[in-house]
C-alpha cells in the first residue's frame, strides 16, 4: 500500500517549472469506467478509514449535492431557482450512484451548468454593446454567497445588468474609455465561457469527488489524475515563480499568505488578501483580465522561468471592490533555502537608563533536509540545528532575553518542532498525536539540558499553523515563555496521501490520489491545537478576520476537543507579572502614533470586509 505522510502543512506556492497541457472540450460529457472505480474506492477510505468517519448515506447525499452546487455556482450568478429544484432528485441518491458506479446525475447536473453560462455570458456580452446610465443611484451586490438563487430570468438579467454595469463603473474609475471598456469586458465574458467549455470529464469527475471529501472536514480532498501528476510533480521541482498561495474570493483570485523570503515577499508591494485584476508578462506585455477566472487559471499565467517579469494589477485588500488598482512588477525566482531558513538580529534599546539587548530568531519554516538525513550527511541542514547555531551566537552577543518569531510560518517537520522544543525545555512531552482508532502517541523531547535558560517569548499570527502551533503550544503549557501576537490558525490534524492505482493494483495514474485526514494533534496539557489555535498571553489586534482565514473559517472543521493531560512538570509561571505586562504593553500602545495608524487602517479594511454591495452611482464611487 502506497501511503504518504503529510505531517506538516505544504505551501502550494504560485511556482513549479511544469507546463499544464490546455484541455479540450469534451465532445460527450460522462464518466468513464476509471472513475466509477476511483469513487468507490474513495468511499472505501472515507466510510472505514478516515479520522472523522461517516456513513455514505442518504444523509451524506443531501450535503453532497449542497456542496457541488455550491462548487458549480458558489455565488448564484448562473443557475436559476428552477434548476436547483429540478435538481433536489438527486438529493438522497448521491450515495447510490457512488457505490453502485453510476455517476451520470453529477454530470448532468453539470451540463445545465454549462448551459447557464453560455446564457449569461452572451447576455453579458450584448449588454456591453448598450450604453450605461452611471448617474442612476442603485446598487450592485458583489457578495452573492447567501443571496437566494434567482427565481425568474428577468430577476437574473437584472443582476448581471448590475454587475456588467459595475465592471464598466470601475474601467472608467481606472481611466479606461468606453470604445476601451467594450473590447475589455467582451473578451473577459467571452474568455470565461472558454474556460468553462474547456473544463473535461475530469475536472468534474474532481469537482464532484471533492464535494463528497469536503463534507467530512476540509483538508481531505480528492486528486485526479492530472491533478496528482501536478502536485507530484510540484513536490519533486524546485519552487520557481513569486512565492505566493492564492484562493478564490468571490469572482477575484486572493493572495492568501506569502512565502517568506520569496519574490513577493522580497518586493513588499503585494500583501495578504489583495486580489488579482489582472496579469501581464514581462514589461510590456499586454495586461490579461483574469476577474472570473478560475485560480489554477490564473496560477498558470503567473508562473514562469527564473528571472522573469510578472507584472500584476491588484485591488488592495483595504480598498474594499471600490477602490483604485495598482500595477505591481515582481521577477520570478527560485525560493532558496537560506531565504527560508532561520535568522537573528538584535535590537537594543534604553529604559529608565537602563540597556538592553534582545535576540531576535526568525523562522519561516519547520525545515529538514530529509535525504541528506537519510544519507547520513553529518551537516545535514535542519530548523533545530539551525536555531541552535544562531542562540550560541545570540548569547556570544550578551543578549538580555529572546524572541521566536514565527510569525506566517505555516509549520513543516513535526520532529523539527519536537527538538526545537527541546532547545527550551529539559526533557519531556510536547505533543500528543491521536490516531482514528483512539490510540494517543506522545512525541517527547529525550535530550536533556537546554540551550537557552532566559526570559522567552513567542510571537505568532493567524498565519502560524502546524508546527508552529505545536511549539507555541508546548512552550505556553510549561510556563517556559510568554506567546505574543494573534491566536493562530488552527489546523491540529494530519494528512495521508493515498494513491489509489498502487491500491487497486491497476496501470498507473488513471485514478488519482486521495489526501485523508487520519491523526489529531493535542498539546501537553491535553487541549488541541484544532480549529481553537493557540490563544496568546498578550493580544495583539487581528490583522485578520477569522471568519475569511484559519481553521475555524471552514464550516465543518474538525472540533476543539481534549483528551488526557500527559505527564510533564511546568518550569514557571507568570501569575500577577502577566497583568503587569498588559498593563504596560496597553499603556504603551496608547501613546504610540504608529500603533494608532495600525488600527485605523485595520477598522477600514474591517469596514470595506463586512461590506456585501457597492454603489453604481458614478458620483459616490469616485
Amino acid at each position: 500500500m502506497k501511503i504518504r505522510l503529510l505531517t506538516f502543512a505544504i505551501l502550494l506556492a504560485t511556482g513549479g517549472a511544469f507546463a499544464k497541457s490546455a484541455p479540450t472540450p469534451s465532445v460527450a460529457m460522462a464518466p468513464n469506467a476509471e472513475q466509477n472505480q476511483a469513487a468507490v474506492w474513495v468511499a472505501r477510505f472515507l466510510t472505514r478509514l478516515h479520522y472523522k468517519t461517516m456513513p455514505l448515506d442518504d444523509a451524506m447525499s443531501q450535503e453532497i449535492f449542497k456542496r457541488y452546487i455550491d462548487t458549480l455556482d458558489g455565488e448564484h450568478w448562473f443557475l436559476l431557482k428552477s434548476d436547483v429544484d429540478s435538481f433536489s432528485r438527486y438529493q438522497t441518491s448521491l450515495d447510490d450512484a457512488i457505490l453502485e458506479q453510476n455517476l451520470k446525475a453529477p454530470f448532468e447536473l453539470y451540463q445545465t451548468y454549462l448551459k447557464r453560462v453560455r446564457e449569461r455570458t452572451g447576455y453579458a456580452r450584448e449588454l456591453v454593446k448598450g450604453e450605461f446610465d452611471l448617474n442612476v443611484d442603485e446598487r450592485y451586490v458583489y457578495d452573492r454567497e447567501d443571496e437566494p438563487f434567482a427565481k425568474t430570468q428577468s430577476e437574473l438579467d437584472d443582476l448581471w445588468r448590475r454587475r456588467v454595469k459595475n465592471d464598466v463603473l470601475r474601467l472608467r474609475l481606472a481611466g479606461k474609455e468606453m470604445p476601451a471598456i467594450r473590447t475589455t469586458l467582451d473578451k473577459r465574458y467571452r474568455d470565461f465561457e472558454v474556460r468553462i467549455e474547456e473544463l473535461d470529464g475530469e475536472d468534474v469527475f474532481q469537482m464532484f469527488l471533492n464535494a463528497y471529501s469536503t463534507a467530512i472536514e476540509p483538508h481531505t480532498n480528492y486528486l485526479g489524475p492530472r491533478a496528482s501528476e501536478n502536485f507530484n510533480m510540484q513536490m519533486r521541482l524546485s519552487l520557481e515563480g513569486i512565492g505566493a498561495l492564492l484562493q478564490r474570493d468571490g469572482d477575484y483570485t486572493m493572495i492568501a499568505s506569502l512565502v517568506v523570503g520569496g519574490p513577493a515577499e522580497r518586493a513588499g508591494d503585494l500583501k495578504e488578501l489583495d486580489r488579482i485584476v489582472a496579469v501581464g508578462q514581462n514589461d510590456s506585455g499586454p495586461m490579461v483580465d483574469v476577474v472570473g477566472w478560475r485560480t489554477d487559471d490564473v496560477v498558470e499565467l503567473i508562473r514562469g522561468k527564473r528571472n522573469t517579469i510578472v507584472r500584476l494589477e491588484v485591488l488592495p485588500a483595504s480598498a474594499g471592490d471600490a477602490g483604485k488598482t495598482t500595477l505591481i512588477k515582481i521577477t520570478r525566482d527560485k525560493v532558496k533555502l537560506e531565504e527560508q531558513a532561520a535568522k537573528k538580529r538584535v535590537i537594543e534599546y534604553s529604559e529608565n537608563g537602563v540597556s538592553h539587548r534582545i535576540g531576535v530568531i526568525e523562522l519561516p519554516a519547520f525545515y529538514l533536509d530529509f535525504a541528506a538525513r537519510s544519507r547520513g550527511e553529518p551537516d545535514y541542514r535542519s530548523s533545530t540545528r539551525d536555531v541552535s547555531k544562531l542562540l550560541a551566537e545570540l548569547k556570544a552577543q550578551s543578549v538580555d532575553s529572546l524572541v521566536i518569531d514565527l510569525r506566517n510560518n505555516g509549520g513543516g517537520s513535526l520532529s523539527e518542532a519536537t527538538e526545537l522544543t527541546g532547545l527550551f525545555i529539559d526533557q519531556g512531552p510536547v505533543v500528543q498525536v491521536r490516531n482514528s482508532q483512539g490510540r494517543v502517541e506522545v512525541y517527547d523531547d529525550p535530550n536533556a539540558g537546554v540551550s537557552w535558560s532566559g526570559p522567552l517569548a513567542v510571537v505568532v499570527n493567524r498565519a502560524s499553523a502546524s508546527a508552529s502551533e505545536i511549539f507555541a503550544g508546548a512552550i505556553q503549557d510549561y510556563g517556559r515563555g510568554l506567546i505574543l501576537g494573534e491566536t493562530t490558525f488552527g489546523k491540529g490534524t494530519v494528512q495521508n496521501l493515498v494513491d489509489l492505482d498502487n491500491i487497486a493494483n491497476t496501470k498507473k495514474n488513471t485514478l488519482g490520489e486521495l489526501k485523508m485526514t487520519v491523526q489529531q494533534f493535542f498539546r501537553v496539557s491535553g487541549g488541541s491545537t484544532q480549529h481553537k489555535g493557540v490563544v496568546p498571553d498578550i493580544a495583539f489586534p487581528a490583522t485578520m478576520d477569522s471568519a475569511d482565514f484559519g481553521e475555524s473559517s471552514y464550516d465543518n472543521a474538525l472540533p476543539y476537543t481534549e483528551i488526557k493531560a500527559a505527564g510533564f512538570q511546568r518550569v514557571g509561571s507568570f501569575g500577577k507579572e502577566l497583568s503587569i505586562l498588559k498593563a504596560r504593553y496597553e499603556s504603551r500602545s496608547k501613546l504610540d502614533p504608529e500603533f494608532k495608524f495600525l488600527l485605523e487602517d485595520l477598522a477600514e479594511i474591517e469596514k470595506a470586509r463586512d461590506e456585501k454591495s457597492v454603489s453604481l452611482l458614478l458620483s459616490a464611487r469616485k
